[in-house]
């Protein structure tokens, strides 16, 4: 099942037979890749339609619905080989906002910072992964709007300060690319399934296999999840989680944490994370 799901989508489907809690998604499997590489990075034949099919499903499950300003549901799109390939290839966040649904996300959460924080964050992977904007760009303009602010992260940044944020994004996207940020919600979609399946031939991704000698031929699946949220506030959070110190192999519980953040934060960097051992 690993060849077929790759790593991230195998480990999802065996959590959900055991009955662990895992947030509704469907992946898309390497035969799906290997067939849109076969026809000129074009989907083959019924592979939205199954999209279509099981996103529905997802809905279902979590209530919401993609593009619903009452009811938005936002989702991740994950690529996933059979192997660990950490940092190789792409990832898009919160996608399924736009300048309605991001106002619904607020009303609905009662949280009008996190829904902005939400969509500044989405613009920039998006605009990274998806259309090709260097993310340096997107971070100049997040230092700029810091520094005006006076905050010293950004989850110090106030809401009409991300909202701001917002609109120089989108205007960087509209002088990038010649147009408007996409606002479909189904267009970002198919658009972030295709940059993931793209991001298999990466420079990056290419080099790491031929040094570790792993196959072209193997491709990547694509896992499409409903978003939980870490930047919520100061009690929620994200980390990376090990059964062993990765440092000196030693058998024991190890991992790191940031409160009101996401996982991207964590991998990149931008905070420095707290041990595990802090919330003892």
């Amino acid at each position: 099942m690993r060849d077929l799901l790759g790593g991230k989508g195998c480990e999802l489907a065996e959590m959900t037979k055991m009955g662990v809690p895992v947030p509704p998604g469907f992946t898309i499997s390497t035969e799906a890749w290997a067939a849109y590489n076969a026809a000129g990075k074009k989907h083959p034949a019924g592979l939205w339609d199954q999209v279509m099919a099981h996103l529905s499903r997802l809905q279902t499950a979590a209530g919401n619905r993609l593009g619903d300003p009452a009811r938005p549901l936002l989702v991740s799109v994950r690529s996933g080989a059979r192997v660990s390939m950490p940092g190789m290839m792409d990832t898009v966040l919160n996608l399924g906002l736009n300048d309605q649904t991001v106002l619904g996300l607020a009303q609905r959460t009662r949280n009008e910072r996190f829904a902005w924080d939400c969509y500044r964050r989405f613009i920039t992977l998006f605009g990274d992964v998806v259309l090709s904007i260097d993310r340096r760009a997107f971070d100049t303009l997040l230092d700029a709007a810091k520094q005006r602010a006076g905050a010293k992260t950004d989850a110090d940044l106030p809401p009409d300060a991300l909202k701001s944020l917002v609109a120089e994004f989108k205007g960087l996207v509209q002088h990038k690319i010649g147009r408007a940020f996409p606002q479909d919600p189904l267009e970002q979609l198919r658009l972030a399934i295709n940059a993931v399946f793209d991001s298999w031939w990466a420079k990056k991704a290419v080099d790491y296999r031929r040094i570790h000698r792993l196959s072209d031929d193997w491709g990547t699946a694509v896992t499409v999840m409903a978003m939980v949220f870490g930047n919520l506030g100061p009690t929620s959070g994200t980390g990376v989680c090990f059964s062993r110190d990765p440092s000196s192999g030693e058998r024991r519980f190890f991992g790191e944490f940031l409160v009101n953040a996401q996982g991207e934060d964590v991998v990149a960097g931008i905070r420095t994370p707290e041990p595990l051992d802090a919330l003892k």
